[in-house]
Formats: C-alpha cells, sequence, structure tokens
C-alpha cells in the first residue's frame, strides 16, 4: 500500500507495533522442552490482547496462528506439539497479523541457549544483510538492486539465497505489489521504490540450498539441498532518505 493519510500510518504503526512485540515476546519465551504449539499458543495470547487476528490463518487458513521453523525448514513451518525445542536449535518465528484492515510482517532467526550446532554466524549474517537492505531503500531504488546486494553479501560470506522466496508489499493485504522483491538480482525487474510505499524486506541466507519446496504437510518449505537458512523481515515505509521501520520493536536489526 501507500500511505496516504495520517489515519493510514497510524493503522500502520499500530499493527507493525504488535507483530513486532509478539515475535520479540516469543523469542524471550522459548525454552528447551517446549513445543512449537506451545509457543504458538503464547503468540496466539498476545495477538489477541491487542485485538489482532493472525494473517496466516485469516488469509490462508493456515494451521497455527505463526509461523514457527525448526532447524532444517525454511519457512511456513506448522506449530506442532509433536516438535520439541532443544537447546542449540535454529528457531525461526514469522509473525504477521491484521488490525482494523491494516496488515504487518515480520520475522527472524535465532539461536536458542547455547550455539552448539555453530548457528550464530548464519542469524548474524542474515541480520547484517538485512540491515543493509533497509540502509539503502528509498525513492527511485531499483528493487532488482536490493536483491543483488542481498546475494552479493551472502555469497561473500560463504552463503547463498533461497532464490523462490520473496519479500513483498503490504498494508491492505498480507501480500500486495510489489508482489517479487528477490533475495538476488532480477535484471527483468525495472520496478524502483517509491516514497510512502509500504513493503516488507526479508532475507532467506542459506548454507547449502538455494530454492524452497513444500514438505509432505503442504505447508512447510524446506530446502532443496538441505543445510539450514536464517530469515530476518521489517516492514518498512520507503522515503526520499532512510525508510522507517515500522516493526522495530522486534529488536532483530543488526
Amino acid at each position: 500500500m501507500s500511505i496516504t493519510k495520517e489515519s493510514e500510518l497510524k493503522g500502520m504503526q499500530a499493527i507493525s507495533y504488535i507483530v513486532a512485540l509478539t515475535l520479540k515476546q516469543m523469542r524471550e519465551y522459548a525454552e528447551a522442552g517446549m513445543s512449537t504449539k506451545e509457543l504458538d499458543l503464547f503468540g496466539a495470547e498476545i495477538l489477541k490482547k491487542h485485538g489482532a487476528n493472525s494473517a496466516p490463518k485469516k488469509a490462508y487458513n493456515f494451521p497455527g496462528f505463526t509461523c514457527i521453523c525448526l532447524n532444517n525448514e525454511v519457512a511456513h513451518g506448522v506449530p506442532s506439539d509433536k516438535k520439541i525445542i532443544k537447546e542449540g536449535d535454529l528457531i525461526n518465528i514469522d509473525v504477521s497479523a491484521e488490525l482494523n484492515g491494516f496488515w504487518s510482517d515480520n520475522g527472524g532467526s535465532f539461536v536458542l541457549g547455547t550455539d552448539i550446532h555453530h548457528h550464530q554466524t548464519l542469524v548474524d549474517t542474515s541480520k547484517k544483510i538485512l540491515t543493509k537492505a533497509i540502509q539503502t531503500i528509498k525513492d527511485g531504488t531499483k528493487i532488482s538492486a536490493i536483491g543483488h546486494l542481498i546475494e552479493t553479501e551472502a555469497n561473500q560470506a560463504g552463503y547463498t539465497v533461497i532464490r523462490n522466496l520473496a519479500g513483498h508489499g503490504v498494508g491492505r493485504k498480507l501480500h500486495e505489489e510489489p508482489g517479487q522483491i528477490l533475495n538476488y538480482r532480477d535484471k527483468t525487474n525495472r520496478t524502483r521504490f517509491k516514497t510512502n510505499s509500504v513493503v516488507a524486506i526479508e532475507t532467506f541466507i542459506s548454507t547449502k540450498s538455494d530454492k524452497a519446496r513444500v514438505w509432505r504437510d503442504n505447508w512447510t518449505l524446506v530446502g532443496n539441498k538441505g543445510g539450514f537458512v536464517a530469515q530476518h523481515e521489517h516492514t518498512i515505509i520507503v522515503t526520499k532518505t532512510q525508510p522507517i521501520i515500522l516493526t522495530k520493536a522486534n529488536d532483530i536489526t543488526a
């Protein structure tokens, strides 16, 4: 969407704060021995307390209130009482929600407790790349240039990117135009960011895979070549200078 009046700005600020707070508190609540279903229900209570509706459930009838991935899962992980969180797990939580007709989206990967499986460098790299990408976005910036930046930074750090997942426009729906803010340079995409537009920018930084495929539950995505993926995401408003990070309360930016 494009912000055209004060009421729209306030609406996006309100729902963005809620999803950011939910993500932050879920990350802090997670502990070894807990199921991803329990963590999801904790997040659902936060959304409910603020009067917000789970976006994946509202828009797609997703079998959970938030998306939670463990280890080799890439995105859209279905919360389950059979998935038990362990020390050192790579966890990704993606929280999106709707309030009063406004939608916002954010997510982040983190290591639970001690980094016994050596995932922290991947997580830190993803955060740093997201920060650099966001700082580069302003009115007139080519969307393909952001994809080029993300992939170049990932490659220089020894990683690759997931090429069939992307950031997107957001605001009046969960997914809006521009619908493909990719993690690599698409030379055919000549679209540029515009002042006052609202977009969700996200990284998908990978140790091995370059594409995500649907697992047998028909929701969860896993890598085509295995390995691990870190994702971080902010909803922002594009300006003529530095973007406004609407979801900054999640504390994920490096």
